[in-house]
């Protein structure tokens, strides 16, 4: 698909005068807010007036309520958040701006983080991080998994999936829709070409001098957690020689990380998804590693080793996203199984272990996190000696004025 026309009016810097509502010298298309926010998310209560001739998925020029330029982002009238700011101030965002939003992203990556250098598996575009709202490309290999969750990305993607591949190499790539999403968003699939080749089923890709398989087809998010990079390195160093135990393992990056980069000799991995633990044997397969996998609920078989008083000298948990509404009752839910699920992990640390203990929600702040995991610890009888707090790699960056960016923490501690 052809990109949108361009207006003339786009090209230049806007004027800093106050004009007044709706006037003729205001940069269309166009959308006025009655709130000021500096968010990128703009919800329908927060919108004064739209310009005709703005149409789902078109670049508009943001105005205040007093009537000056505020900004730029994508429209779509039918979205549960219609407009999304990704530019502010006032230079109007032009198509090609757009594009060297794009080719700025690759570049950090590429140039700044020279990530190629130590992994296979990274994010290339990482949605309100890069300024590039509602696009996540994740990086494995020659393959690039692709998520888009808004419509003005969506009605782009044609123009940048030969950007991204010249620029990182690739030359295959999935492309992941939200059923409900699509359905809000009005996305048809017939308006984005189909990849040269089929989709693969999984890679293999190297990280850290590890290897692991990625599944395309059962894996979760973008088929792995490439954010915990960073982490699973630093556990493998801290852990080094420990009798390890990885809780809620998924495919096992933390268990074979201290396996092989740690020289743990012993590391029991435990999840409930069977599919998971599946993949986390190939890995281990993968690295010519022997590690105990166990297929179980956490709580139950977490409780049942408390009873036989069975301990590790390090555990990590690193458990699914637990909070997913901003509903009270929700919320609460997902707090308590954090809790619960943190006192379970430090029943089975030694005292004086290594505790690194996690969370990908987004709606769970850092400060209400470590809150949670304190009292679960006091509760037990237990003290933090806390070492360090990390979140995603820098290939994961959070944006100012979007702090919820920042969702996964990482709590580091000595359990005493």
């Amino acid at each position: 698909m052809p990109p949108p026309p361009r207006n003339p009016h786009r090209e230049s810097a806007a004027p800093s005068t106050t004009l007044p509502p709706g006037s003729e010298e205001w940069l269309r298309p166009w959308a006025q807010m009655k709130y000021f926010s500096f968010n990128p998310a703009v919800y329908p209560n927060m919108i004064r007036a739209v310009s005709p001739d703005a149409g789902p998925g078109d670049l508009v020029n943001v105005y205040d309520k007093e009537g000056q330029i505020f900004g730029s982002g994508f429209y779509n009238p039918k979205a549960h958040v219609p407009l999304r700011v990704i530019q502010h101030g006032e230079n109007v965002l032009t198509e090609d701006a757009l594009d060297a939003r794009l080719d700025a992203a690759l570049d950090l990556r590429l140039k700044t983080l020279r990530l190629d250098e130590t992994t296979e598996a990274w994010r290339a575009v990482h949605s309100d991080g890069d300024g590039l709202s509602g696009l996540v490309v994740d990086r494995y290999a020659d393959v690039l998994s692709i998520e888009v969750t808004t419509l003005g990305v969506w009605r782009r993607l044609p123009r940048w999936l030969p950007k991204l591949h010249a620029a990182l190499g690739t030359s295959q790539h999935l492309i992941h829709v939200d059923p409900d999403i699509a359905r809000i968003e009005n996305m048809r699939w017939a308006d984005v070409p189909e990849a040269d080749a089929p989709a693969p089923r999984g890679v293999r890709v190297r990280e850290n001098n590890v290897r692991y398989q990625v599944s395309f087809e059962d894996g979760h998010k973008t088929g792995f957690f490439c954010d915990q990079r960073d982490n699973r390195l630093k556990f493998a160093h801290l852990a080094r020689g420990r009798r390890v135990l990885d809780l809620c393992s998924y495919t096992g990056g933390f268990a074979i990380s201290a396996k092989v980069l740690g020289g743990c000799e012993d590391v029991t991995g435990v999840d409930l998804d069977e599919k998971a633990v599946a993949q986390a044997k190939k890995n281990a397969d993968l690295n010519q590693v022997r590690i105990d996998w166990v297929h179980a609920d956490t709580f139950t078989w977490g409780r049942q080793m408390q009873q036989n008083g069975t301990q590790w000298d390090a555990v990590v948990l690193d458990p699914p996203k637990l909070v997913f509404s901003r509903d009270p009752e929700e919320g609460q839910l997902g707090r308590n199984k954090y809790y619960d699920m943190n006192a379970v992990a430090l029943g089975l640390l030694k005292r004086g272990g290594l505790f690194v203990t996690c969370s990908c929600s987004g709606l769970l702040d850092v400060a209400e996190f470590e809150d949670i995991v304190m009292r679960a610890a006091h509760r037990n009888k237990r003290r933090l000696q806390i070492l360090d707090r990390t979140g995603a790699g820098a290939d994961h960056p959070v944006m100012s004025n979007c702090p919820e960016g920042r969702y996964l923490k990482v709590l580091w501690c000595l359990a005493w």
